[in-house]
C-alpha cells in the first residue's frame, strides 16, 4: 500500500510527552491536630468508646448518607422520592387525592389518602411494621 491510500501516513508514528520538571505533589489529607476529646490508641478502643444513635438521630446528624448529599440536587431528588410515594400509591388505586405544600422556608409536606406504613406485627420480627421499617436506620 502507497502512502496516498493510508489515512494514518501523513501522522507522526507516535506522539512524544512533553517532560516537566518534576515537583513533589500536594499531600491529599492535610494531617491536624487530634484534639483532646481523642484517645491515642494506648489506652485502647472499647464499646464505651462507640455512640449509638437512636431513632431519628443518625438521618438528622449525617442527612448525606441516606439522600446522597445536602446540596440543592440532593433535596430536589428527596422531595421527589416523597411525592413519587403518594404518586404510586395514587397510580395502584390506593389513594384518592394528594396535597403537596411547599412554604416559603423551604419546608415540604405531602399528605395522601394511601395506606401509610402498616403497624400490624411483622410475621418474621413479631413487632409492629413501623418499628420493623426504622431499624435499619437506626443499625448505622
Amino acid at each position: 500500500m502507497d502512502d496516498n491510500n493510508d489515512l494514518f501516513g501523513n501522522m507522526d508514528k507516535q506522539p512524544q510527552p512533553v517532560r516537566t520538571p518534576a515537583r513533589p505533589a500536594d499531600p491529599l489529607v492535610q494531617a491536624t491536630k487530634r484534639p483532646a476529646s481523642i484517645k491515642d490508641g494506648s489506652e485502647g478502643y472499647s464499646a464505651a468508646d462507640i455512640e449509638v444513635l437512636e431513632g431519628l438521630e443518625p438521618v438528622r446528624r449525617r442527612p448525606g448518607m441516606y439522600i446522597g448529599g445536602t446540596d440543592d440536587k440532593a433535596m430536589h431528588h428527596l422531595f421527589a422520592e416523597v411525592i413519587d410515594n403518594s404518586m404510586d400509591e395514587a397510580v395502584a388505586g390506593h389513594a384518592t387525592f394528594i396535597d403537596v405544600e411547599l412554604s416559603a422556608d423551604g419546608y415540604l409536606a405531602v399528605t395522601d389518602n394511601g395506606r401509610g406504613i402498616p403497624i400490624d406485627p411483622h410475621p418474621k420480627f413479631k413487632k409492629p411494621a413501623l418499628e420493623v421499617a426504622d431499624i435499619p436506620a437506626n443499625a448505622y
